[in-house]
C-alpha cells in the first residue's frame, strides 16, 4: 500500500530499545562443586567412567553410555596441547590481554581435553603435542578462572 492509500503523514518513527533478559542462578551440584572446590585448593579433578577412563572437566554422567560416574579422581596440572588456535588481537572480554592461543589441553591422567588459554611469546611457540602447565591465580574463589592461564613448560622452567 503506497503512503497515499494508508492515511499517515510523513513522521519520524520512534523507537525504545527493549533488553530482554532472563538471569538466574544454578547450583553447580556434587561433581561441578567438587571439581570447582579443587581448582580454588589449586588441584584438577576428573570424573572416572565405569569403563575406566577419566573426563576433565567432568561430567556428572558418562557421555558415550549416559551412565553415571564412578567417581572423582586428581589428574596432573600438567598436560599437553592436542588443538590450537592463536588469537592475535585479543578483546575486553577475552581472558589475556596480549595475543594467545586457545588450546585443547589433555592432562596428564585424563582421557579428555579440556579448553582454555595458553599463554606464549608467539605463535611459532605454541604446537600441537607442546607440554603446558597450568598457573593459577594467586587469590582463588573456585572458578574455571582460578586457571589464569596455561603456560608452555619450557617457559616455566627457564
Amino acid at each position: 500500500m503506497s503512503k497515499e492509500g494508508n492515511n499517515l503523514s510523513e513522521v519520524d518513527i520512534l523507537e525504545a530499545p527493549n533488553i530482554l533478559e532472563y538471569p538466574y542462578s544454578r547450583s553447580t551440584g556434587p561433581v561441578i562443586g567438587e571439581f570447582m572446590t579443587k581448582l580454588r585448593d589449586g588441584k584438577i579433578v576428573g570424573a572416572r567412567t565405569k569403563s575406566g577412563k577419566v573426563i576433565v572437566p567432568p561430567t556428572e554422567y558418562d557421555p558415550f553410555t549416559s551412565e553415571d560416574i564412578d567417581g572423582l579422581v586428581p589428574v596432573s596440572t600438567s598436560g599437553v596441547i592436542t588443538s590450537w588456535a592463536w588469537v592475535v588481537s585479543p578483546s575486553e572480554k577475552h581472558p589475556l590481554s596480549e595475543p594467545f592461543a586457545w588450546a585443547l589441553i589433555k592432562l596428564d591422567g585424563a582421557d579428555s581435553s579440556m579448553l582454555h588459554c595458553v599463554r606464549a611469546p608467539s605463535s611459532t611457540s605454541v604446537a600441537t603435542g607442546k607440554r603446558v602447565k597450568a598457573k593459577f591465580r594467586s587469590q582463588r574463589e573456585g572458578h574455571i578462572k582460578d586457571i589464569e592461564f596455561f603456560e608452555i613448560e619450557e617457559a616455566a622452567n627457564g
